[in-house]
């Protein structure tokens, strides 16, 4: 099996490709390598990437169905996996138009691309963000959604876009809101990495909201199997899933854990504009198709990730 990849030098992208290729799958990736976070952290992974036979990497905006059109020729691609957006929910606030542009016409492409491939399958990354602010937790995915910044509007109309085409075209759409995902190769610009490079780096980290969030933190590995196995299913309808462990953590409370392990400065500050206080996805829908997976415990992966960071000195990215 053909497996398209976009977004492949990021943290999800990575690792899901990681694993698709000790699975003898062909992956085609493409990555624009932005500037949001360090490139080489970005280039670091496609380096490893390369290192497997199976692997082939363009240098490719989904933003430019030029290209886009010209990597496809002579590819029998079976399944488009789009991980291609423009993250981050603070610097959607700063540079709106790269929301647009990323998230929405790039999508557009991918979606014009998938018709006139006859592509099998269309996986996409949607976000815990589309639901806003809420309290009838756990989430559910029939839950009304309530967006509060562009990021999040951006992956709601995703949402929509995919679920026109569903019923038009003999693609089969499937979207998955992930949740908080952490662990090795992860984003340095997310809470984890930053509390990390504070403390190998002697630095003060600011905690937002004085430390008074809930996340519901999903490991990477145990997301990559379950992205792994929706991949596998057949769905009738156009499917939207949670990615989430279903057990939110507290922020203060995984800080002053560190704190007390590994002597971190640590500063309480205001909200910011765009934070949302609680995330806390029911996975249950999962189950119903047959999905099913023992989900790591959180602590355990939190200090594996540290070590990680730590022995391959990501600090300096």
């Amino acid at each position: 099996m053909n497996i398209l990849v976009t977004g492949v030098a990021g943290f999800i992208g990575y690792s899901l490709s990681i694993n698709l290729l000790k699975k003898k799958y062909k992956i085609y990736g493409i990555d624009n390598l932005d500037n949001y976070y360090n490139v080489e952290l970005k280039k670091s992974r496609i380096n490893l990437l390369k290192k497997n036979k199976n692997f082939f990497f363009r240098k490719i905006s989904v933003t430019n169905k030029n290209k886009l059109n010209k990597f496809f020729i002579q590819k029998k691609i079976d399944i488009i996996i789009n991980l291609a957006a423009q993250a981050g929910v603070r610097y959607s606030f700063e540079n709106p138009g790269k929301y647009i542009d990323a998230n929405i016409l790039g999508f557009l492409n991918l979606i014009d691309i998938a018709k006139n491939n006859n592509i099998k399958k269309f996986i996409y990354a949607s976000s815990s963000s589309v639901y806003g602010e809420n309290k009838n937790f756990p989430l559910k995915e029939s839950e009304k959604l309530n967006p509060k910044n562009i990021y999040a509007v951006s992956k709601k109309l995703n949402e929509e876009i995919a679920n026109l085409h569903h019923n038009i075209s003999s693609t089969k759409f499937v979207g998955l809101r992930f949740f908080t995902v952490f662990g090795e190769w992860g984003r340095p610009d997310m809470f984890m990495f930053k509390l990390f490079k504070a403390q190998v780096t002697n630095k003060t980290f600011y905690l937002n909201n004085y430390g008074n969030h809930l996340r519901d933190f999903t490991y990477i590995e145990d997301v990559v199997k379950i992205v792994t196995k929706i991949m596998n299913k057949n769905f009738k309808n156009h499917e939207i899933f949670n990615i989430c462990s279903n057990n939110p953590q507290n922020i203060y409370e995984i800080a002053n854990e560190f704190k007390k392990k590994n002597n971190v400065k640590i500063k309480l500050v205001e909200m910011h504009k765009a934070d949302i206080l609680k995330t806390h996805g029911n996975n249950k829908k999962l189950s119903k198709y047959g999905i099913k997976l023992k989900y790591s415990n959180f602590y355990e992966k939190f200090y594996k990730t540290f070590s990680w960071y730590k022995k391959n000195k990501i600090y300096k990215f």
